[in-house]
């Protein structure tokens, strides 16, 4: 048994603990919690819950309202790992500045970077959006066509993107991505990045940008980026997508060719 006296030592440690990891733990009881009391209470995944809503109260063809409708579910009813408008507006001024005619994006979620970057696309500019899991692809398919863009100007893929990149050029033809956005498994990054390298899908000064490179982090991808020799590189510092507390980063990418 522990002694009342040591118990009370530990009071403190644990309150100063607590205090510090706060917004982690807020995290955790949203993104986890919260979403497994819906799940069982509705029965329905949270991404569906989310589409409701945003069917419910965005206005159809409206891209920035489904958008805002969006953020409004994450910051009062559930959260959801979507982009988030601090983070939008960085993506969205690197598109209107790159004006890329072709963009990959790994990591389609529910559809709300895929909007922001479709919106954001010059004329005759085609997006290809990749994502993993089928349950999650068929709400960002919803998503993208309550937003107004049609398979001319948004190819939505289903599949593990080690499998899809392969397989881009002969049977979706994508020869080559001006833009690169990651935002899907951060164990992934530095994977994905080598096949896109080694599929020659990324011409001189194409330019890539990766999602929450600081939480959860994505140390091994960072660490190539900086040593490779490929890439010129910066970090924009901003904070989790509707957590202003909790510190993130992206990293942008433009990639120079070959190491000599």
């Amino acid at each position: 048994m522990v002694s009342p006296a040591i118990a009370l030592a530990f009071i403190p440690f644990v309150f100063t603990l607590i205090l510090r990891y706060r917004h982690y733990f807020l995290l955790f009881y949203r993104a986890v919690l919260v979403r497994r009391l819906q799940d069982y209470l509705t029965g329905i995944p949270k991404e569906e819950r989310a589409f409701q809503y945003v069917l419910t109260h965005a206005i159809p063809g409206d891209p920035l309202h489904i958008l805002e409708t969006f953020d409004q579910w994450s910051y009062h009813c559930e959260y959801l790992s979507n982009l988030g408008p601090q983070k939008g507006k960085i993506l969205e001024r690197l598109i209107y500045e790159k004006a890329p005619l072709s963009v990959l994006e790994l990591g389609t979620y529910c559809g709300y970077a895929t909007v922001l970057i479709a919106q954001s696309l010059p004329l005759g500019a085609r997006l290809y959006t990749v994502e993993m899991d089928a349950r999650k692809a068929t709400v960002a398919e919803k998503v993208i066509r309550l937003a107004g863009f049609d398979d001319d100007t948004v190819e939505l893929i289903v599949g593990p993107s080690e499998e899809v990149i392969p397989q881009l050029k002969e049977k979706h033809g994508l020869l080559q991505a001006d833009f690169v956005f990651l935002d899907h498994w951060k164990r992934c990054y530095l994977r994905d990045l080598q096949l896109l390298e080694a599929h020659d899908l990324l011409p001189e000064g194409a330019m890539v940008l990766a999602d929450n490179v600081i939480f959860p982090g994505a140390p091994q991808f960072l660490q190539y980026v900086k040593a490779c020799g490929k890439y010129q590189w910066k970090l924009h510092r901003t904070s989790l997508q509707y957590f202003r507390a909790i510190r993130d980063g992206m990293a942008q990418l433009t990639y120079t060719g070959l190491k000599r």
